[in-house]
């Protein structure tokens, strides 16, 4: 009897903390999106995201093994809790009226897919019925749960998700095996039918969906993912796709046939993404033009942008005089707001560069690829040698805080 070891009873205290690590395995929310890019900071910008949210899990005791996660059922030295649904409820309010700004409930599978979501359903109706908190709620939809709880749960939520994860089907035998193709995009499919029926019907239900993906898991090249992500977007109408770093770093019980190499995606890809997506959702830019066929992988020097605009450089200089809006959008250094900028001061003057500066468009990476009345500034042509320096950006070279000194918020 000696060697039975009692668990600890958790207090609140300790719940929360345990909840904190569990965060880092679901990135649902726009303001980490935009921190994420803010790393390898460039000119491509994008609409400001809300806020960051609190993420508050109902269970951390999974059925599933996936080799990533630190919740997974093969990990005999984690710490297990769960809540009731009203226990949730109550916790998930507290943090939204202290945070301000929303929040988000989730869940590690408990049982199975649909006895979690029927008591994630249940919480989201306490906090709106019996609670009456009425602001911003993002709930976790479950892999495989069936489209009646998804009803339930997208009544009172204003956003759900279900997270694909891998880029290749392939993926889920080898690092998520309880997972498949079906049980993620077909909950992803019910939740846009319901989304836009609810809008025909004018019943109440949520408004968005996203999903998560993780970069790496199965060494794929960021062709493959860009290529997935517009897929997505299109077929399922999402309202964003979140990138997170697939990171294994300690072997899986249960995935030791499996022979997966112990990785760490690197965390500026996750910025490169962020930015090469943005590209495609507000610019206008295909998968192809993000990541080409030769060239499938994004850089880590320079922004997706800036190696389109090296890969078509017959298209340079472009006249700020003349150009159009979408013709200006792709010039290293103009991003939507100065584009804008730029097509307002026209109507009462004429371009120069000394005007670009007073605007306070910074021409150190635009310079190569604009011309003024048809003359470039000091010979920086677009056949200047330096030009892939100038392009060079990282999280060494330009600070959260200068990428933000032009008042857009890059993504």
């Amino acid at each position: 009897m000696s060697n039975i070891i009692i668990p600890k009873e958790l207090d609140m205290a300790d719940k929360l903390a345990l909840m904190n690590e569990d965060a880092q395995y679901e990135v649902g929310v726009d303001g980490e999106a935009e921190s994420t890019a803010l790393l390898c900071a460039a000119d491509i910008k994008g609409r400001p995201g809300p806020p960051k949210v609190p993420k508050m899990f109902l269970s951390s005791a999974c059925v599933f093994n996936c080799a990533y996660c630190g919740n997974r059922c093969g990990r005999e030295e984690r710490t297990v809790y769960s809540h009731t649904s009203s226990e949730l409820a109550k916790i998930a309010v507290d943090a939204a009226k202290r945070n301000g700004h929303g929040v988000f409930v989730s869940s590690a599978i408990h049982k199975n897919a649909d006895y979690t979501q029927e008591l994630l359903a249940e919480c989201v109706r306490v906090m709106r019925e019996e609670l009456f908190y009425y602001g911003y709620i993002h709930a976790k939809v479950m892999p495989g749960a069936d489209p009646l709880l998804i009803e339930k749960t997208g009544k009172y939520a204003n956003r759900l998700s279900v997270n694909i994860e891998v880029a290749q089907s392939s993926g889920y035998e080898r690092i998520a095996k309880q997972k498949n193709k079906a049980n993620i995009l077909t909950p992803m499919g019910n939740i846009a039918e319901q989304i836009q029926s609810a809008q025909y019907d004018r019943r109440q239900f949520a408004v968005s969906q996203t999903t998560q993906l993780m970069a790496g898991s199965t060494g794929e090249d960021d062709r493959t993912i860009m290529t997935l992500s517009g897929a997505l977007y299109r077929k399922y109408r999402l309202k964003r796709v979140y990138y997170t770093a697939f990171h294994y770093r300690h072997e899986a019980k249960g995935y030791e046939d499996e022979a997966l190499p112990l990785t760490q995606t690197p965390y500026w890809r996750m910025a490169r993404l962020y930015q090469a997506d943005r590209l495609m959702q507000l610019y206008g830019f295909s998968s192809d033009d993000v990541t080409p066929e030769a060239e499938p992988f994004l850089f880590e020097d320079i922004d997706p942008k800036a190696a389109w605009a090296l890969r078509h450089l017959d298209m340079y200089p472009v006249e700020v005089n003349k150009a159009d809006f979408d013709t200006l959008i792709r010039v290293p250094g103009i991003g939507l707001t100065y584009a804008k900028r730029i097509l307002e001061a026209r109507k009462h003057a004429a371009i120069t560069h000394d005007l670009l500066t007073k605007m306070r468009i910074p021409l150190k990476r635009c310079v190569f690829f604009i011309t003024c009345n048809g003359q470039y500034k000091d010979g920086n042509t677009v056949l200047s040698p330096e030009i892939r320096n100038a392009l060079r950006t990282g999280p060494d070279e330009m600070s959260i805080g200068q990428s933000l000194s032009d008042g857009e918020h890059t993504t």
